[in-house]
């Protein structure tokens, strides 16, 4: 694993990222983490979205500052993505946490994802959060095992109105 890294987004990998994008929309899945449901058809104003996002400039009412950064092989294969929230309102205290990490369709079932969530740790760090809250739904094995890989602690479920059950976890940095 020593041949991935954590990296802000960044023009030089457009092509990178736009494929990553397309493998998940073609897949037919919900896009995770949120921010990269955002169509890169205009790349540039993409960036400058996620830059101002993370510095908390014309963000929404009630939304927090967050940094996206991507998970990049040494061959430039944008190979996942991971958005860290700044803070937690009480609706991200209940079912969004700190971080939502996701990993391509076609990369699976390789380790990534506990890699992944690792450098987002490093990266939740130097953003001043030592303690923090990451969530999944009950029915998502593989990203429970991925929060427990990195030393997830169990905190009390919560539960939707539509009776799906979301489970948290903290882990302390």
């Amino acid at each position: 694993m020593s041949n991935i890294l954590l990296t802000s987004p960044t023009a030089d990998l457009k092509n990178e990222y736009i494929d990553f994008y397309l493998d998940w929309k073609e897949s037919g899945e919900d896009m995770v983490p949120w921010v990269i449901s955002k169509s890169p058809q205009d790349f540039e104003g993409m960036l400058d979205w996620l830059i101002n996002n993370a510095r908390g400039v014309n963000l929404p009412e009630g939304w927090v500052p967050d940094s996206t950064f991507w998970l990049v092989s040494k061959d430039r294969k944008v190979i996942g993505a991971v958005n860290i929230r700044h803070e937690l309102t009480e609706d991200l205290m209940n079912k969004g946490g700190h971080i939502g990490f996701g990993i391509r369709p076609s990369e699976r079932r390789k380790g990534y994802a506990t890699k992944l969530l690792g450098l987002s740790l490093e990266q939740a760090k130097k953003l001043g959060i030592n303690k923090v809250l990451v969530v999944c739904d009950e029915t998502n094995i593989a990203s429970e095992k991925t929060i427990k890989n990195n030393g997830g602690v169990p905190d009390m479920n919560y539960i939707e109105e539509n009776g799906n059950v979301i489970k948290r976890y903290w882990i302390d940095i």
